[in-house]
C-alpha cells in the first residue's frame, strides 16, 4: 500500500480509534487509520440517532463505579481524560453541550454527525491519513500489517477494533482468532439489552412498544430508577439496560431472573393505600385504579401479569402490589440486538494496553474486557481508552 514506514497505524475508525490518532498526530507523530467500513464512526453515528449521550456529569467517584468490577483498571484512565475533559473537547470542535435532567450529557444539536464532520476535518489538519475500505488481517511474515492483503509497515499500532455488538456496523469480533494467542480473550456477552418474559398472549398483543415511565426496577440489592418498555419479548429501556449485568449473570446461572417493579417509587406505600380506600362507586378496578393513584392501562394490566388477574381488593395488598410487581426473565436478547457487549481481550493478559511482549502492539475501546450502562458511560470509556492508547504508543517511539 505504502513504502513508507508510518510512526502508527491505528485498526479501527471508531471514537476510541479516531481519539487515538488525534493524540499521536497532536504529538507531532505519522499517523494513519485504517477502516474496513465504507465510513468512519458508523456506530458513533448511530448511537447519536436517538440524540447523542456524550457523558454523565455525576460525582467522579461514583461515576468510576459505573464500570463494576474494571473500576480500579479504568479509573487512571478515565481521571486522564475525565467527563469534563469529554465536553471541552466537543466544546473545542464547535458543538456546545448542555446537561440533561438526568445528569446526561449531550450536544446541543442532539446529533453525532455534526460532531463527526468536524473531528474527521480536525484530523485530517493534524495531517492524519483516514483510509476506509482498509481491513486489517493480520501480520504478515515478517512483521508487517496486511491491509487488504498488502503489506503496510509501521512502528507502533493501535488495535480499535470494537466489540461484538451491532455488527453490521463492524463489530464483529472478527479479530478474535487473529489475537487469541496473544492475549486471554472474555467471550462475548450481551450488554446494556432486553430480556425475554413469558408474556400473555393478551399484554403482548396489546401492550408492546408501551412505555412504563419513572420506575423503579430491583433486582437483589440493586435498584434502577428511570423508563422501560413493553416489547413483544420482553423488557427493554434504560432502566433495564442499568441492571443488565446483574440480570444476565442472573439467568445465565439460573436459567431465570426476577425483576421487581415499583410503578410509583416516589409515593410512599402508606399514601397508597389511603387513595386505595376511597369507595369504588360500582368502577372498574382498572377505572378505579387509573383515579386513585394514576395507573395507566399498561401499568395495571403489568400488575396481573406480575400477581395474577385477581388483584388482591384489600387497600394494603394491593397498595403493597403496586410497590413490588415481580417479573421473570426467562432470558437474554441476541448479543447482536445488544447496545454493547461484555467480554473481550482480559487486561490480566496485557500490560497496560499493549499486547505481553509487544510493547508496539496497544488496544483500545469496546474490544477491551470491560462493560458500562448507558448513560454516557459507553462513550466516556472509548474516548478514555483511545487517548491512553495514543499516548502509550508516542511512549512506543520514544
Amino acid at each position: 500500500m505504502t513504502d513508507d514506514i508510518l510512526d502508527v497505524a491505528v485498526i479501527g475508525g471508531g471514537p476510541a480509534g479516531l481519539m487515538a490518532a488525534e493524540t499521536i498526530a497532536a504529538a507531532g507523530k505519522s499517523v494513519a487509520v485504517f477502516e474496513k467500513m465504507p465510513t468512519f464512526g458508523r456506530k458513533f453515528l448511530m448511537a447519536g440517532r436517538g440524540g447523542l449521550n456524550l457523558t454523565h456529569s455525576e460525582d467522579f467517584a461514583r461515576f468510576v463505579q459505573r464500570y463494576g468490577a474494571r473500576s480500579e483498571i479504568l479509573a487512571p484512565m478515565l481521571a486522564a481524560f475525565a467527563p469534563k475533559d469529554l465536553v471541552a473537547w466537543a466544546e473545542g470542535l464547535g458543538q456546545a453541550t448542555f446537561v440533561g435532567a438526568s445528569g446526561r450529557v449531550f450536544p446541543k444539536a442532539m446529533k453525532a454527525s455534526p460532531l463527526l464532520r468536524a473531528w474527521l476535518a480536525r484530523l485530517e489538519g493534524l495531517g492524519v491519513q483516514l483510509r476506509a475500505r482498509a481491513e486489517w488481517t493480520g501480520w504478515s511474515a515478517d512483521g508487517g500489517l496486511l491491509i487488504n492483503g498488502e503489506v503496510v509497515r509501521a512502528r507502533a499500532v493501535v488495535l480499535a477494533l470494537g466489540g461484538a455488538s451491532w455488527a453490521r456496523l463492524g463489530s464483529d469480533a472478527a479479530w478474535v482468532p487473529l489475537l487469541r494467542r496473544s492475549v486471554d480473550v472474555a467471550p462475548f456477552r450481551a450488554a446494556n439489552c432486553g430480556f425475554d418474559v413469558a408474556w400473555s398472549a393478551v399484554f403482548r398483543e396489546r401492550f408492546a412498544g408501551e412505555p412504563l415511565k419513572n420506575v423503579a426496577l430491583r433486582h437483589g440489592d440493586k435498584v434502577a430508577r428511570g423508563d422501560a418498555m413493553v416489547a413483544g419479548y420482553g423488557l427493554e429501556g434504560g432502566a433495564i439496560y442499568a441492571l443488565s449485568a446483574a440480570l444476565r449473570d442472573a439467568i445465565e446461572a439460573e436459567g431465570r431472573a426476577v425483576l421487581t417493579i415499583d410503578l410509583r417509587p416516589d409515593v410512599p406505600v402508606e399514601t397508597l393505600e389511603r387513595r386505595l380506600q376511597a369507595p369504588r362507586n360500582g368502577q372498574s378496578l382498572a377505572n378505579f385504579l387509573r383515579k386513585a393513584v394514576k395507573l395507566s392501562p399498561v401499568e395495571v394490566n403489568l400488575l396481573r401479569e406480575a400477581h395474577g388477574l385477581d388483584l388482591p381488593p384489600a387497600p394494603a395488598a394491593l397498595a403493597a402490589a403496586i410497590k413490588a410487581a415481580p417479573i421473570v426473565l426467562t432470558g437474554v436478547q441476541p448479543l447482536d440486538r445488544a447496545i454493547s457487549a461484555a467480554g473481550g481481550a482480559a487486561f490480566e493478559g496485557l500490560d497496560g494496553l499493549a499486547l505481553r511482549g509487544r510493547p508496539e502492539v496497544i488496544l483500545a475501546g469496546e474490544m477491551l474486557d470491560w462493560e458500562a450502562p448507558t448513560g454516557g458511560y459507553l462513550l466516556q470509556a472509548c474516548f478514555a481508552t483511545g487517548v491512553a492508547a495514543g499516548k502509550a504508543a508516542v511512549a512506543v517511539l520514544k
